[in-house]
């Protein structure tokens, strides 16, 4: 699914931190020393990354010795992360915080690709031991995710009936919703901002609806974490920085979101039928019309239409009607018309069938929020609501349907 917003909100996220971490040197020092094993580099090199960012700025270096020694020390910032990178690596093969002054970390390169770890041993740092555990749980469950994806695409392409893939959906939801409840469980219980920020960024970041069925958290419980947390370390200036740039970025989105269409005019648009005849949104001119982007490659889109069908039956006989506007792919006209039959949606439904180059998407801008997105017009061709998700949607009928 496309969510231009959700992204446009991580990259911010991402430049926050990369703002926030800049900061003087406290005068400590923070050594990370062991062995390497199964290397044929000659080098290894500390990196202080701004926590929710990839890049990194090099702070030392050391020669690996012939037994696989190494010892790497820089002047301790507060809490943040260190990545370690050999010398002719594109990936960093671990990574570490610095929560005491010295700590052991032991690594064993993979004999088939030395460009990864195989495994890693963390020794006198807690907490670079939790973020250690928190990467292999989180991919862990993410591998069980590609692996059902992979079935599904399997079935897919045999054409399978609705009640074989259904066990395997319930599964895939299953294992999002474990990753998301584990992640934010680990959020909320994080004894250090530096891995507090690393663990937000990291599922954040990796959260994708349609590839993963992972949803991000949503901006508004991020800040209250965000703030929880700052709360908890009120002299971490990198958290302080990210949690008044997050303010700020809420307050901005909410502007911008608050009434693109509420108040104007709906512009009209006409499109083919599922027979194929051509269906215009002015002819519904004289009724309440919720026009409901979404498509059958959405799982949130698939997720709300129950909420959709219940406000239908409910509201169907008081001068109320819905107009369904797919935005599902060429070629993919089967899966439509399948989604459609599976979830109930017994109302007009429209497509050109040209995913985000469908003309309805410039025309009403939603190409940033992405699916599902909804407005509803009053009898005149007046938007009157927009985004009604969930318990919204019969509320806002309710008020206006009386």
């Amino acid at each position: 699914m496309k969510q231009f917003t959700i992204r446009r909100w991580i990259y911010v996220f991402i430049a926050i931190l990369w703002v926030a971490c800049a900061r003087k040197d406290s005068g400590n020092q923070f050594e990370v020393s062991g062995t390497i094993a199964n290397s044929t580099a000659k080098k290894v090199f500390l990196e202080e990354v701004p926590a929710g960012s990839t890049q990194g700025t090099i702070v030392d270096s050391s020669v690996i010795s012939k037994d696989g020694h190494y010892k790497l020390k820089t002047a301790a910032r507060e809490a943040l992360v260190y990545n370690l990178r050999l010398d002719q690596n594109d990936f960093p093969v671990a990574a570490v915080i610095n929560d005491v002054p010295k700590m052991t970390l032991n690594i064993e390169l993979s004999k088939g690709n030395n460009q990864f770890a195989d495994k890693y041993e963390v020794k006198g740092s807690p907490v670079s031991q939790e973020m250690k555990d928190f990467m292999f749980t989180f991919n862990n469950e993410l591998q069980k995710i590609y692996s059902l994806s992979q079935r599904r695409d399997s079935l897919h392409k045999k054409n399978v009936p609705d009640s074989i893939l259904a066990p395997l959906m319930a599964e895939w939801k299953q294992t999002a919703d474990k990753i998301m409840d584990y992640s934010v469980n680990s959020l909320n219980k994080a004894n250090d901002p530096a891995l507090f920020l690393f663990e937000l960024g990291y599922y954040q970041s990796t959260a994708n609806e349609e590839a993963f069925g992972l949803m991000p958290v949503d901006i508004e419980e991020v800040i209250a974490m965000v703030n929880k947390t700052a709360t908890r370390f009120p002299a971490h200036q990198g958290l302080n920085g990210v949690k008044n740039k997050l303010d700020e970025q809420l307050a901005e989105m909410k502007r911008s979101a608050e009434s693109r269409w509420i108040g104007k005019q709906a512009p009209d648009f006409s499109l083919p039928d599922v027979n194929g005849n051509p269906v215009a949104l002015s002819s519904f001119k004289g009724k309440y019309v919720l026009v409901d982007f979404w498509a059958s490659w959405c799982n949130p889109c698939r997720a709300e239409n129950p909420n959709v069908v219940s406000a239908y039956a409910k509201f169907r006989n008081k001068n109320f009607a819905i107009l369904g506007v797919s935005l599902d792919r060429p070629g993919q006209k089967d899966q439509w018309l399948k989604a459609i039959k599976s979830d109930k949606l017994s109302w007009t439904q429209v497509s050109d069938l040209k995913e985000w180059e469908s003309i309805v998407v410039p025309l009403y801008g939603f190409g940033e929020q992405g699916i599902p997105y909804n407005i509803l017009v009053d009898p005149q061709g007046i938007v009157i609501a927009e985004r009604l998700r969930g318990p919204a949607l019969e509320a806002k009928l309710e008020e206006v349907l009386k």
